[in-house]
């Protein structure tokens, strides 16, 4: 239906999508995730050409809407799309509103587009809207009357740009429910969306985007139970990290203590947890420290906390300039603490760099 190859968008100096490409069949429900400005939305704009790519080719039905002889205001039409911001004109009643686009763009009659518009409305229960302005009504339900606007230039797909972002939260599952129903009728959709358990749900395909492009793309259950990438493990777990290197045996202690206490305190990270990260912590650097003093090696190492927002988990990753595992080789009474505290403990070796991982 849509095939889009070697995509490639900057804004000045800016470079936001870089060489993108996907296939989309139809009938796909696709959720676009990632960080604030990673491209999702201008990926949508490039889409239905809001914003003009500076290279690539996006074909739709066979024909490539970026070629100069393409007809691509005909081409547009085949998409629609949802504004987080609604985009409605307040000076036209709802009614107006979803008959002005038929009536002016398709040459549909008064009536026709009144029926149209009417069926589409009841589609998103807001008949009894159809003659209110938009000022008199709620977010929920402006979205929803923007979306039954799409619906009445029926286009083959629509996309939707962060369509909840700007409503309150009990006005969401309402524009949700509305989405949901037209997945569940076999329309394609592209939907950018920071409702992670609404994409997991609805979507046949979730995209992670990242690093001006696609980075990761799979079913729901791919992306959220078993993300393969490290960026998109960090994102759909949430995970809040904390480093700190160390240069020299005389580190201070009190003063690393102290920032690994005010990232626990930030993420409201139990005591217990707090606690033990603590200890595992002064022990492994402990064991690093007696390491270095024996074998003369240089003193270089890493610590750094990452915290799971989404299941709670506090993990420990220690690396280190080496070529043991100071747990093995190390004093017994505090590789014994280490292990005491921990449910799961890695150790890899690579040349002259040790890692190990602890988890707590």
């Amino acid at each position: 239906m849509i095939s889009v190859k070697n995509l490639t968008k900057s804004f000045g100096d800016l470079l936001v999508l870089d060489n993108l490409s996907i296939e989309i069949s139809k009938g796909d429900v696709i959720s676009i995730i990632g960080p604030s400005g990673c491209g999702k939305s201008t990926f949508l704009r490039c889409l239905n050409l809001l914003e003009r790519p500076e290279s690539g080719n996006i074909v739709i039905d066979g024909q490539d809407i970026l070629a100069r002889d393409a007809n691509a205001p005909l081409l547009r039409r085949k998409m629609g799309m949802v504004f987080q911001s609604f985009n409605l004109y307040s000076h036209l009643t709802v009614m107006q509103n979803l008959t002005i686009g038929p009536i002016k763009l398709l040459g549909l009659g008064k009536d026709e587009a009144e029926a149209r518009a009417a069926e589409y409305l009841r589609k998103v229960g807001l008949f009894e809207k159809a003659e209110a302005f938009p000022d008199e009504l709620s977010g929920g339900q402006k979205q929803r009357v923007a979306i039954a606007r799409c619906l009445t230039m029926e286009p083959e797909i629509i996309l939707f740009d962060e369509p909840t972002s700007a409503l309150d939260p009990t006005m969401i599952s309402e524009v949700l429910a509305v989405i949901r129903s037209l997945a569940r009728s076999g329309m394609t959709l592209l939907i950018v969306t920071h409702e992670m358990s609404f994409a997991r749900d609805v979507s046949t395909r979730v995209l992670y985007m990242d690093e001006c492009g696609i980075y990761e793309d799979g079913e729901p259950e791919e992306i959220f139970e078993h993300p393969k990438r490290p960026k998109t493990q960090t994102f759909i777990h949430r995970v809040r990290t904390f480093s700190h290197e160390l240069a020299s045996p005389d580190f201070d202690l009190y003063a690393l203590n102290g920032e690994i206490e005010n990232f626990c305190e930030k993420h409201i990270v139990s005591k217990k947890a707090t606690g033990n990260a603590l200890l595992v912590a002064e022990e492994l650097l402990g064991l690093y420290t007696e390491y270095v003093r024996q074998s003369e090696a240089g003193f270089h190492a890493e610590l750094r906390l990452d915290y799971s927002e989404k299941n709670g988990s506090l993990d420990i990753a220690f690396e280190y300039n080496g070529t043991v595992d100071i747990l093995q080789d190390g004093d017994e009474l505090a590789a014994s603490i280490v292990r005491g505290l921990s449910s799961n403990i890695d150790f890899r070796k690579n040349d002259e760099q040790c890692t190990l991982e602890v988890q707590l």
